[in-house]
């Protein structure tokens, strides 16, 4: 009885302290990744407005080819909604065009349902450089809630996101540039 007494007593204790720590953790997250396209901005903006054209690139529709894919609205305008369930690596969710700066930037809300409930920011800023050449950054900002921003002392959202973005600007890249 004292052992498993003991056992609860160090099980508290550590808790306790990691929701302290929790108190003192960045709560904000920001992941960008960016990769030069050999395409005009107009032609690389105008592909990337349209919300469906990411199931051809995106890492994480390659991850579930049963996915099931739902739009609601007008593609390439704000409030268009593309809806997503899959299996366990790719979740359940829904993103939304909140925002359109003409030839220069797309902002959407992405809200999870599963395997967790969380909604972020994402975005698209296209710049032209060399030519015909277009520097495309793509970024998600979002917060984890206390306590759950206790995760972060395992989970490095950058690290976690970041090769899937830096992989998907590769495929859109190969795919605009084909």
């Amino acid at each position: 009885m004292n052992i498993l007494l003991c056992l609860l007593c160090i099980i508290a204790i550590l808790l306790a302290v990691v929701l302290i720590i929790a108190l003192f953790m960045k709560k904000d997250y920001l992941v960008e990744r960016e990769i030069e396209i050999e395409k005009t901005k107009d032609e690389v903006f105008a592909y990337l407005k349209s919300l469906k054209n990411q199931n051809e690139w995106s890492v994480w529709s390659q991850l579930d080819p049963n996915i099931k894919n739902e739009f609601l609205g007008i593609d390439g305008t704000v409030g268009f909604i593309s809806k997503w369930k899959g299996n366990n690596k790719v979740g359940e969710g829904e993103q939304e065009i909140k925002k359109i700066t003409a030839g220069e930037r797309i902002d959407n809300e992405l809200r999870f349902m599963k395997p967790w409930k969380s909604t972020s920011e994402a975005y698209f800023i296209t710049e032209a450089i060399r030519g015909s050449s277009t520097k495309v950054k793509w970024g998600i900002k979002g917060t984890m809630p206390y306590p759950m921003n206790a995760m972060r002392l395992i989970m490095n959202m950058d690290k976690m996101l970041g090769k899937d973005f830096q992989q998907g600007l590769e495929n859109l890249k190969k795919k605009l540039e084909s």
